[in-house]
C-alpha cells in the first residue's frame, strides 16, 4: 500500500510478486534472492530510464528508482522533481523487482527509492536472517515507529539511510459494497465480525493461509469466512464478484483507487490486523545522505496522505494523465516547488 490496476492492480502485482505475498504478509525471496548475487549492473538487470536526467545539477545527480506500477511511478516523480527543485540533476529509472533494484540502491547504482515500511523491512529481514525469519521471527508490525526502528537496524549495515515515514499508507485492505455496508451498518471490521455473516472473500489463492488474510479476519476479528474465490489480489475480477454479489468481500489495498468505480467502500482495520506499510522514502546513505535531500524528500512525506495517493493513482489509471504531469500539478498545488 493504493488504483492499483495495470489497470493499476494489475500493475501493482508486480509489488505484490516482489514482495512474494507481503500483501498477504509474507515475502518469499528464495528464487529471487538467487537472482540478485553475482553482481550484475543494473542495466545488466534490465533497469530502464524511464526519464532523462533534469535539473540545474549544480548539487550533483540523483537516481530515483520506480518499482514499475502506477503508485510507485507517481511516487519516484514526486522525488525527483522535489529534488530538482532543490538543485539537483535527477532522473528515473524503472526496475519492477525489489529483488533487483534494494542491491541496487546499495550499490548506488540508484539513489532514491520510495519504499512501504513494512514490506522493506520483512524483505531485508529474510535477506539477513534467512526465509523463514518472516514467519518465525517477524520484524514489522502495524506499530509504524517499531517497525521503521527494525527497518533501520537491517539497513543500515547494508550501506542504506531510511528516512522518516509520513502519514500515507498502502496496505491490505478489505472492502464490500456500499449496499451490503449500509444494509448491515458495517464501518469497520469489528462491525463485520459483531453482524456474524457468512463472508466469502475475492483474493489471491494464498489468502486462505496467511496470517493478514482469512485467517487473520477470524482469529482478530471473528468474521465467518466460508471460503476463498481465487480472483487475485485487488483484480478488476475480484471486485467485480463483489459487486455481482458472487462473494462478499475483497481482498484490495488502502490506496486503491477505483473502488468507487465498483460500488466499494473499505473496512477500517479497527484492530490494526495489518502491518504498517508507510510511505517512506529509501536513500544510498553514501551518495544520498546528506541533510539536504532529506529535508527536500521530507517536504512530500509530510505532506502526502493516503488519500492524496488515492487522488494521484485515479489522476493516472483513470484519467490516463501522465505520471509526471500528476506528480508536477501536486507539488505546486501543495507549494513543495516553484511554478
Amino acid at each position: 500500500m493504493n488504483g492499483k490496476q495495470r489497470d493499476r492492480m494489475e500493475n501493482v502485482m508486480s509489488r505484490t510478486s516482489a514482495m512474494a505475498g507481503a500483501v498477504l504478509g509474507v515475502v518469499a525471496l528464495t528464487g529471487g534472492l538467487a537472482a540478485c548475487g553475482g553482481g550484475e549492473s543494473l542495466e545488466e538487470r534490465g533497469g530502464a530510464d524511464t526519464s532523462a536526467a533534469k535539473g540545474s545539477g549544480g548539487k550533483g545527480t540523483l537516481v530515483v528508482g520506480s518499482a514499475g506500477f502506477t503508485e510507485a511511478n507517481v511516487l519516484a516523480e514526486l522525488y525527483a522533481q522535489v529534488l530538482r527543485d532543490a538543485g539537483y540533476s535527477t532522473s528515473v529509472k524503472t526496475v519492477e523487482n525489489r529483488e533487483l533494484y534494494e542491491p541496487s540502491l546499495e550499490k548506488g547504482e540508484i539513489d532514491v527509492v520510495p519504499e512501504y515500511a513494512a514490506t522493506l523491512a520483512e524483505f531485508l529481514n529474510a535477506k539477513v536472517n534467512g526465509p523463514k525469519a518472516v514467519e518465525e521471527k517477524p520484524v514489522a508490525s502495524s506499530d509504524v515507529t517499531a517497525t521503521v526502528t527494525a527497518l533501520e537496524k537491517l539497513a543500515g549495515p547494508r550501506g542504506l539511510k531510511v528516512l522518516p515515514a509520513g502519514e500515507a499508507v498502502d496496505q491490505n485492505a478489505f472492502a464490500v459494497t456500499r449496499e451490503f455496508a449500509d444494509k448491515n451498518k458495517l464501518r469497520t471490521l469489528s462491525d463485520l465480525g459483531a453482524s456474524k455473516l457468512k463472508v466469502r472473500i475475492a483474493a489471491g489463492d494464498e489468502c486462505e493461509i496467511r496470517p493478514f488474510c482469512a485467517p487473520g479476519l477470524k482469529k482478530t476479528y471473528g468474521i465467518d469466512v466460508t471460503g476463498i474465490d481465487p480472483k487475485g489480489v485487488g483484480t478488476p475480477q475480484a471486485k467485480q464478484a463483489v459487486k455481482d454479489g458472487t462473494d462478499q468481500l475483497v481482498l484490495t489495498t488502502t490506496t486503491d483507487a477505483t473502488l468507487d468505480a465498483f460500488g466499494l467502500v473499505l473496512l477500517e482495520d479497527d484492530k490494526k490486523l495489518q502491518n504498517a506499510d508507510n510511505v517512506l522514502p529509501v536513500v544510498n546513505a553514501k551518495d544520498a545522505g546528506s541533510p539536504e535531500i532529506a529535508a527536500a524528500l521530507n517536504k512530500i512525506t509530510k505532506a502526502l496522505s493516503t488519500e492524496d495517493l488515492v487522488e494521484l493513482n485515479k489522476k493516472v489509471d483513470a484519467e490516463r494523465a501522465k505520471p509526471a504531469d500528476v506528480a508536477k500539478a501536486y507539488l505546486e498545488s501543495e507549494g513543495l516547488i516553484g511554478k
